[in-house]
């Protein structure tokens, strides 16, 4: 994907099944957005793509004992990625701004971005090998955002909440993926309950969203790559 050296692009990651989910319909509605504040938008619709979330040796020449970190960092050394996980792994490297558009499902992410992000999230290429973790990984200097939908209310994800507070569960995520490879995360993007809310709070949730992202998209660089 060209662009101009001044400009910005964001890449978002969507993984619900149902074209006409509120969660997709939220996911339109950021895209949107950040192309409205310049930036070139890329999405990657893992569904609709067809993405298997199973990691294993099927995607390497591994003889023997599969190690599947050591076989990345292999393949990346050699330039035999899967064609597939290159082209995923390039549009990551391409973009300012990474996206994970989701419904939370079981206080997680669905298992085709889990998946996406053990097999795409390389060693080698997005850490570790030539580059550290944290400060030090590949992906240092560029920002994260989660965008997703729950089931319970809002309440319910507050501390002392039915549920519990909805950070203590995005925790994983901000930490062990985005910090992990060098992403500094951006305060969630959150619906509470849509499939609880009439059209007009739907609608009123979508705009909130839309300022939301807007900001998000406003924010400085954070150093030149």
């Amino acid at each position: 994907m060209s662009k101009p050296d001044d400009a910005r692009t964001a890449l978002i990651v969507h993984a619900h099944p149902e074209p006409g989910s509120f969660s997709t319909a939220q996911m339109s509605t950021a895209a949107r957005a950040l192309r409205e504040a310049g930036y070139a938008v890329d999405v990657l619709d893992l569904y609709a793509e067809g993405w298997s979330p199973v990691l294993d040796r099927d995607g390497f020449a591994a003889e023997g004992y599969f190690k599947p970190q050591a076989e990345q960092l292999r393949a990346v050394r050699e330039e035999t990625l899967d064609p597939r996980v290159q082209d995923h792994l390039d549009r990551v490297l391409a973009a300012d701004l990474l996206v994970f558009s989701f419904p939370l499902w079981w206080f997680s992410v669905p298992a085709i971005l889990k998946g996406w992000v053990d097999q795409v999230f390389v060693m080698g290429a997005a850490f570790g090998g030539d580059h550290g973790i944290f400060e030090q990984a590949a992906l240092s200097g560029r920002r994260a955002m989660l965008l997703l939908t729950t089931g319970g209310s809002r309440e319910s994800f507050q501390p002392g909440g039915a549920l519990g507070s909805l950070h203590d569960f995005l925790f994983h995520i901000h930490r062990g993926m985005f910090e992990f490879v060098g992403y500094r995360p951006l305060e969630p993007v959150v619906t509470y309950g849509p499939a609880h809310l009439s059209d007009q709070e739907r609608a009123q949730a979508l705009a909130a969203v839309r300022h939301r992202v807007t900001l998000a998209a406003a924010l400085p660089r954070l150093t030149a790559r």
